[in-house]
C-alpha cells in the first residue's frame, strides 16, 4: 500500500463530528500517515482546530484566516499568528489568500490579511497555505512583491485550479502546488497537464475535505482516505508509477511541512 499524506482537510467541519474516529481510521487504512486539518478562522482555532490535532497522533493543523473571513479578523496580527503557531501541533500558517470568485470579504481586507500571514510564515519558517481563486494576477503580484522585496518564505498554492502562469510563478518563487480532487475530474485535462509539466519535487496532493471528492466518490462528502484516488489518477496522467508518485508527494510534504515529524516505517 502506498504511503500518502492529506496535506489539506477540514476535520473540524460539522459533517465529520458524528464519526470523526471512523474517518481517521479509514484514512489510515487507505495508507495515509499524516493529515493536516486547516484553520479558516483564528477566532475558532483554540475551540475547534487544535483539539482535533491534539486528539490524534497523525493529525496536525495550521492557524490562519480564510479570505472569506478576512474582514472579520483584521484584529489578528502577524504576531498573533506567530505566537499561536508555537504549539507543537501547528505545522503551517493559513489558509489565507485571495478569493475573487465569491468576494465574501472586501478585496482590500483580503490583501491586508494575506500579507500578515506572509509575514508570519516568513518569521516562523512555517509554510503558508494559500487559497487563490479567480485572482491569478493579484496573487502573482503579491507573491512576487513579498518575495523580492522582503525575502522568500515557504508556501503552497493549495487546491490548485488556477492558470498555468500562476503555477509557474509559484514554483519560480520557491513554492509548491497542491492538487485536490478537482484534478481528478474527467474534464480537468488542462489541470492535469499543468501538474504533468511541473517539477515532481514541487507537487502535493490533498482532499480539501469535505469538498471536492474525486471519482469514484464525486458528489459525495469527501474525506482524507480519498486522496488515494486523486494521487492514482494524477500518477496515471503523469506517466508515473502510483507507488513512486505517492512516495514523491509524501517526501515533498515533509520537505515543505518540515516541522511535521516523519512517520515510523
Amino acid at each position: 500500500m502506498p504511503t500518502l499524506v492529506d496535506s489539506h482537510c477540514h476535520l473540524d467541519f460539522d459533517t465529520f463530528a458524528p464519526e470523526l474516529d471512523a474517518v481517521v481510521d479509514r484514512a489510515r487504512a487507505a495508507g495515509l500517515v499524516r493529515m493536516v486539518t486547516i484553520s479558516t478562522k483564528v477566532h475558532l482555532f483554540a475551540e475547534r482546530i487544535l483539539p482535533i490535532a491534539e486528539r490524534y497522533d497523525d493529525v496536525f493543523c495550521s492557524v490562519g484566516t480564510h479570505p472569506h473571513h478576512a474582514d472579520k479578523e483584521l484584529d489578528v496580527t502577524a504576531d498573533d499568528l506567530v505566537r499561536l503557531s508555537d504549539h507543537e501541533k501547528v505545522m503551517a500558517i493559513g489558509e489565507a489568500g485571495l478569493d475573487y470568485f465569491y468576494d465574501n470579504s472586501p478585496r482590500e481586507a483580503q490583501a491586508e490579511g494575506f500579507r500578515r500571514h506572509i509575514a508570519a510564515a516568513r518569521e516562523t519558517g512555517l509554510p503558508l497555505v494559500i487559497h487563490s481563486r479567480d485572482a491569478d494576477d493579484d496573487m502573482a503580484q503579491i507573491l512576487t512583491e513579498e518575495t523580492e522585496g522582503k525575502g522568500a518564505f515557504p508556501f503552497v498554492l493549495h487546491c490548485f485550479s488556477s492558470g498555468r502562469a500562476l503555477a509557474e510563478t509559484g514554483v519560480a518563487l520557491g513554492g509548491y502546488v497542491s492538487f485536490s480532487g478537482i484534478a481528478a475530474f474527467k474534464r480537468s485535462v488542462e489541470l492535469r497537464d499543468i501538474a504533468r509539466d511541473l517539477p515532481r519535487d514541487r507537487i502535493l496532493v490533498e482532499t480539501d475535505a469535505p469538498y471536492l471528492a474525486p471519482p469514484p466518490h464525486r458528489g459525495q462528502r469527501n474525506e482524507p482516505a480519498y486522496v488515494a484516488h486523486t494521487a492514482a489518477i494524477l500518477a496515471d496522467h503523469l506517466g508515473d508509477d502510483a507507488d513512486t508518485f505517492a512516495a514523491q508527494t509524501t517526501e515533498n510534504f515533509y520537505r515543505l511541512f518540515a516541522k511535521v515529524p516523519r512517520h515510523d516505517g
